[in-house]
């Protein structure tokens, strides 16, 4: 059954080009009116540019419907009032997915606290500005589909880019909890770590690597996750037509002998041993295992 967007309106932050052009398009595309959230600039976050402009007259020429915004993540003022003006048009916000982001790479021995804290800023802190500015909306309406990006960097990590994982498992971490409190609202958030060839990750691949990971090869899964069938509180890798699905996991562990850093050691194979391990719902899971071993 073909999967529509027809009737419901999405804000995709850093719209103006690269992964959330694709999915702006898309969104469009299958019926869905779209806020194109950009405030343009080079990948390090400095200057600006009519990038969301230029993506909106892209979905008007196809016959959608779409509006701009040139409001910084950083900004939850800005944010409520992208919200508000969105909701005067339409009525509603149904879909927010999280895109915007910046690059400021370097080993961690070189990097100044400013990278670190501004690369937190926009990922980490930029997304839930976002989610909270939609939150109430989608409590009030129970019906609510959000989507944090995060990465392979901050699932198993990268070299140079200390403050971009921290950022990205960070949000993987705030979509475990919004997950549970959005549930009885009807709200489902969901975390995508994509692979693309873009102005973020141009210098890292090969010319015919590039093509193969166009950011419309990421868009069939992202669109899934916020799609009303969609699942919850699943991260879900994507690049170059290819969906995975990663898992925090947690091992049986081992009661210790005695509570020794020596019974640690003498026991680490078992407390490692990953037979019979779980993918906890929650954080309460890994006391209630621990109350297990102690019976």
């Amino acid at each position: 059954m073909a999967i529509s967007f027809d009737n419901r309106v999405a804000i995709v932050t850093g719209a103006g080009g690269g992964l959330g052009r694709a999915y702006a398009l898309e969104l469009a595309r299958r019926g869905a009116r779209v806020v194109v959230n950009d405030l343009g600039g080079a990948r390090d976050g400095t200057g600006h540019s009519d990038a969301a402009l230029a993506v909106v007259a892209e979905i008007e020429a196809a016959g959608g419907e779409a509006m701009s915004n040139g409001g910084s993540v950083t900004d939850y003022d800005q944010m409520v009032a992208m919200v508000a003006a969105a909701k005067a048009r339409w009525g509603r916000i149904d879909i927010l997915i999280n895109n915007a982001g910046v690059l400021r790479d370097r080993s961690f021995a070189k990097m100044e606290p400013e990278d670190f804290r501004f690369v937190i800023d926009v990922h980490l802190n930029g997304s839930a500005n976002c989610t909270k500015a939609v939150w109430d909306t989608m409590r009030e309406q129970n019906y609510g589909r959000i989507l944090m990006t995060a990465s392979s960097t901050g699932l198993f990590g990268n070299f140079g880019q200390a403050n971009y994982g921290a950022a990205k498992l960070g949000l993987a971490g705030l979509t475990k909890t919004l997950h549970l409190e959005g549930a009885k609202y009807g709200i489902k958030v969901n975390t995508i770590a994509p692979v693309a060839g873009t102005r973020m990750t141009e210098d890292i691949f090969p010319e015919a690597a590039f093509a193969a990971f166009a950011p419309e090869n990421v868009a069939p899964a992202a669109l899934f996750l916020v799609s009303e069938d969609a699942p919850t509180n699943m991260i879900v890798g994507a690049g170059a037509g290819v969906v995975q699905a990663a898992y925090v996991t947690l091992t049986q562990g081992a009661r210790l002998v005695e509570a020794t850093p020596e019974s640690v050691a003498a026991q680490w194979s078992e407390i490692i041993d990953r037979k019979g391990e779980i993918v906890p719902n929650s954080g309460a899971e890994q006391t209630m295992l621990i109350m297990s071993k102690l019976q």
